[in-house]
């Protein structure tokens, strides 16, 4: 059988109708406005909110958060991490594919024709976009709240209470966010992979949301000793090292080992399933 004329694969679905069909739909606007607005919503609460008792200096990264903007946008992203990006992860990359066979299109994008697995690649390409730039966009806009409200000042670490001028852990703050991305990974594969396996958006997105959470609960157990150090969520907050008076790579370098592990083995998965998926049942 030959194709029809004019037909070419690598012309279907080009990345930028996905990308606009993607932005206009109202879950990215709305998760959009909220990860904006986070920061900003916690710079009022630092300002207004009651002040704690004088018990001494504290050197938790919740109680340095006012002493600069750096400071802030560490805490912003401490606290947004393990749950709210996860979220926004999870809800664009678990809502590529359960999306269209909820609405009963993925038969008639199939029918095109779109080759399956490009018809994969590019969803997932703009899944991991929106999500890259949900994981980016948190931080940096907390930058700059908390620059405004608190100043440009010099950092203060965590625990050990050392002083760090500004512009020394900047080029730092880089490779936060970058290890935030690595670490959400894990995250965006499994909910693309469930995405392929149920026609229930909210499935696809509360499936690889719970699984983190348990993943999370799992790593408190002491008694699985070196089996936690496995667990994607173990090293989720290695990237504090980051900001230490000594950069330190070890832990961002296994986290981001185990992180990329899973998330290629998951999405290998995912395509090979879609591969023999039934679209019209």
């Amino acid at each position: 059988m030959t194709a029809a004329p004019g037909y070419a694969p690598r012309r279907t679905l080009p990345l930028r109708v996905e990308i606009v069909r993607q932005f206009k739909r109202r879950r990215t606007i709305a998760m959009f406005g909220l990860l904006l607005a986070l920061p900003w919503v916690l710079v009022i609460a630092f300002q207004f909110g009651p002040q704690s008792s004088d018990q001494g200096p504290s050197l938790r990264i919740s109680d340095l958060a006012t002493q600069s903007g750096l400071n802030f946008a560490a805490f912003a992203l401490s606290v947004s991490a393990n749950f709210l990006l996860v979220v926004a992860v999870a809800l664009f990359c678990g809502d590529t594919v359960s999306s269209e066979a909820n609405w009963s299109s993925l038969r008639y994008l199939l029918a095109a024709p779109i080759p399956r697995d490009r018809l994969l690649r590019q969803k997932l390409i703009v899944a991991l976009g929106y999500s890259a730039a949900a994981v980016i966009c948190l931080p940096l806009m907390a930058l700059l709240a908390g620059t405004l409200a608190f100043g440009w000042n010099d950092i203060q670490v965590p625990v050990t209470g050392e002083i760090i001028p500004a512009l020394d852990i900047l080029p730092r703050f880089g490779i936060v966010i970058g290890y935030a991305l690595v670490s959400q990974l894990v995250v965006a594969a499994l909910a693309f992979l469930l995405s392929t396996v149920t026609d229930s958006p909210l499935g696809a997105v509360g499936g690889a949301v719970g699984l983190w959470i348990v993943s999370t609960i799992l790593q408190a157990v002491e008694a699985l000793g070196a089996l936690r150090e496995f667990l994607p969520t173990f090293w989720n907050a290695a990237w504090l090292d980051a900001l230490a008076p000594e950069l330190d790579w070890s832990g961002m370098v296994k986290g981001a080992s185990i992180s990329i592990t899973y998330a290629a083995v998951l999405i290998a998965v995912a395509f090979r399933r879609f591969r023999r998926k039934d679209v019209v049942s």
